[in-house]
């Protein structure tokens, strides 16, 4: 029980908001182009194998992340009592469950197309990449953006074999999103990484953090109204689309910098914006 407990700690199995923020976006790209007229068991199909795709990639990202960031991890109270900053489990091990985690990813990606496949082994130097960004630029919430949103492309490529240009639009509203939750989490540990010297932009922002954030969700919610534009005669869609619009602005008006558990639930807030999109995506294809 002691080394299941270990590994739950390490890939962050306890903290489903996580992956559930790096699904979402796949849900996103696969409800965009699947047509309900056809076989609905393959979007059912498809929706649990990127499920289980984000999980198990989310879960070596975080390993990864907890090896680069080890040295650093000790030095930060939030992150001090992680499984390998503590002590409680070795480098090597870890690599082991980079390893057998990422071949059984290797093992759900196989079942798509070859777009698809060349596009997730792609997004593999996206995901090695992001640990390192904090010590260069004070963008490396941007950079998170780029990768935990790379399975919009995906998932569309999974249908539709190719990649468009709305898609990109998606997947550029998504960035932003991410953009903007990402710096509400960052705000927890500006002093910590201040001291340290990582670099992040809610220290960047941190005069100005909110009107940050509002122009971040600003910009996302643009792209989706102008994607969108046309099907805007749609009821539930424009429901669903006010109240993630709403989930947006409430995380606005709660999370305050000087306090870190109200940043942690304005961020937390995002898996059900998340949940939303995506039902409002669906809502287009279902008959009510």
């Amino acid at each position: 029980m002691k080394h299941l407990k270990i590994f739950i700690d390490l890939t962050r199995l306890n903290k489903p908001v996580g992956f559930m923020l790096l699904f979402w976006p796949c849900s996103w790209g696969l409800a965009y182009a699947y047509s309900f007229s056809q076989n609905k068991e393959q979007f059912i199909y498809y929706l649990i194998l990127f499920f289980l795709g984000s999980i198990l990639m989310r879960s070596v990202g975080c390993i990864f992340n907890d090896i680069v960031d080890r040295n650093i991890d000790k030095l930060v109270k939030r992150t001090k009592n992680r499984p390998i900053p503590s002590g409680k489990i070795t480098i090597k091990k870890s690599f082991f469950y980079i390893f057998f985690l990422s071949l059984i990813s290797l093992l759900i990606l196989i079942q798509f197309n070859y777009l698809t496949i060349i596009l997730g082994l792609s997004s593999m130097l996206l995901a090695f990449s992001y640990p390192f960004m904090k010590r260069v630029t004070y963008w490396p919430q941007l950079f998170l953006g780029l990768t935990f949103n790379w399975g919009i492309i995906m998932a569309w490529s999974s249908i539709m074999n190719t990649i468009s240009i709305e898609i990109i639009i998606l997947y550029l509203a998504a960035i932003f999103w991410t953009l903007g939750y990402d710096t509400i989490y960052g705000t927890q540990d500006i002093v910590d990484d201040e001291i340290i010297g990582n670099k992040s932009t809610a220290i960047k922002f941190k005069s100005s953090i909110k009107q940050f954030v509002s122009l971040c969700y600003l910009i996302s919610s643009t792209l989706i109204i102008f994607l969108f534009y046309t099907k805007m005669n749609s009821s539930p869609f424009i429901i669903l689309l006010f109240l993630f619009i709403l989930t947006l602005i409430y995380q606005i008006f709660i999370f305050n910098k000087k306090d870190p558990k109200k940043c942690l639930f304005a961020f937390r807030i995002n898996n059900l914006s998340g949940m939303i999109l995506f039902l409002s995506i669906i809502s287009l294809s279902v008959n009510f």
